[in-house]
């Protein structure tokens, strides 16, 4: 594994924005060259996702798709260690180096030893962390031809120990969408506010109501959570009345139909508070995550790889709170989802200190090697 340590480390010194992969997705394509593909894809998505393709000993009976992501975050890293990010603002955060590490180790075993009847994709995916990599991988012609029949993918946890896995039925991440409301008004004398349309009130009753739609139980019917993000409206001239405003929201949901119905209600609320006070409302929507619900067949595999690998298997009862944009391909394919334990003390996931600890990278790739066996012995 020195090897792989290394790039691990490499790729976190060298961290790039969600979009902006192209050293990263050169460096994963020289480096699996090594593993001897059956076929290298690159340029996908965005033009920076690859998929390296392992075909079985004999006829394929089945597709099998894991996936990793490329990009890192716009946060300023502060770990003093000698691999820390040598670019400002930027570093590996979530632990996307660590997910690209799992995978090249997982080419390095299906190098060594092929399925007899399972092809299987390994995807390295670009701008998950913005909601629009999947989307474009998933709207990409070579991957279309690909079809594969499951999908996986897995995401470090702290918070759990090393090495556990954790899996859950139905609804892994929750569904996460942002609105963007900008209300268009007309600005007027302070002193005569009456000759303009100010767009304060349309603003808090906007708040007014989104605050009624909160329901943070999650072992609850429709779990809501609604996060205020930004509000702007007028100058600091004193001597104005504001005409123009917005405000932006982020809102979570565990279910994907549900999270449909949330948003058109949402939407409707910012009409008629902009209508009530003679304001042109415009409506955004920005990083969309779909939330991943989980096959339950499918997980059972996790199950049973965890169990052969003898790993703690933990069911989780409740989904994370966090989007994951693997949510469009288990919207789209028989997929699973699943939780490797980084750490009860390793920082938490976006925070500044937060660091992979190289000692997972092979459980990982043990068993997303474990799961394909099991999928090929069917």
């Amino acid at each position: 594994m020195n090897d792989i340590i290394t790039l691990r480390k490499h790729l976190h010194q060298n961290p790039e924005l969600s979009g902006f992969e192209f050293e990263t997705s050169k460096t994963i394509a020289a480096f699996l060259k090594q593993y001897s593909p059956d076929e290298l894809l690159e340029n996908l998505g965005n033009g920076t996702g690859i998929i390296a393709v392992y075909q079985p000993e004999k006829e394929v009976k089945q597709t099998v798709m894991f996936r990793c992501e490329l990009d890192a975050l716009p946060i300023q890293e502060i770990n003093d260690f000698e691999h820390r990010s040598a670019t400002d603002e930027v570093s590996h955060k979530c632990g996307h180096d660590g997910h690209m590490a799992i995978m090249v180790a997982f080419a390095k075993k299906l190098s060594e030893q092929k399925m007899k009847n399972t092809k299987v994709l390994l995807l390295f995916q670009p701008a998950e962390e913005n909601g629009e990599g999947a989307v474009a991988i998933n709207n990409d012609p070579h991957f279309k031809e690909l079809n594969p029949d499951v999908v996986f993918a897995l995401h470090n946890l702290p918070g759990y120990d090393h090495h556990d896995i954790v899996v859950k039925n139905h609804t892994f991440t929750c569904a996460v969408n942002s609105i963007i409301i900008k209300l268009h008004g007309k600005t007027a004398h302070a002193g005569e506010p009456e000759n303009g349309d100010n767009p304060a009130l349309a603003i808090a009753e906007i708040i007014t109501e989104f605050n009624k739609k909160i329901q943070p139980d999650p072992k609850k019917e429709k779990f809501s959570i609604l996060t205020p993000i930004y509000l702007t409206m007028g100058t600091e001239d004193y001597g104005i009345s504001a005409g123009y405003g917005e405000v932006h929201y982020t809102f979570r949901r565990a279910v994907n139909a549900e999270m449909k119905e949330l948003e058109e209600e949402l939407q409707n609320n910012a009409f008629k508070a902009a209508e009530r006070y003679h304001l042109n409302p415009e409506v955004l929507w920005t990083q969309r995550f779909s939330a991943n619900e989980n096959n339950p067949e499918t997980v059972d595999f996790v199950r049973q790889a965890a169990t052969d690998c003898n790993f703690n298997l933990i069911e989780r009862e409740v989904p994370f709170q966090w989007g994951e944009d693997f949510g469009i391909f288990t919207e789209h394919f028989k997929g699973a989802m699943f939780g490797l334990g980084s750490g009860k003390t390793t920082p938490n996931l976006h925070n500044p200190d937060y660091d992979w600890p190289d000692e997972i990278t092979e459980t990982g790739a043990e068993i997303f090697y474990k799961i394909s066996q099991l999928i090929d012995a069917q």
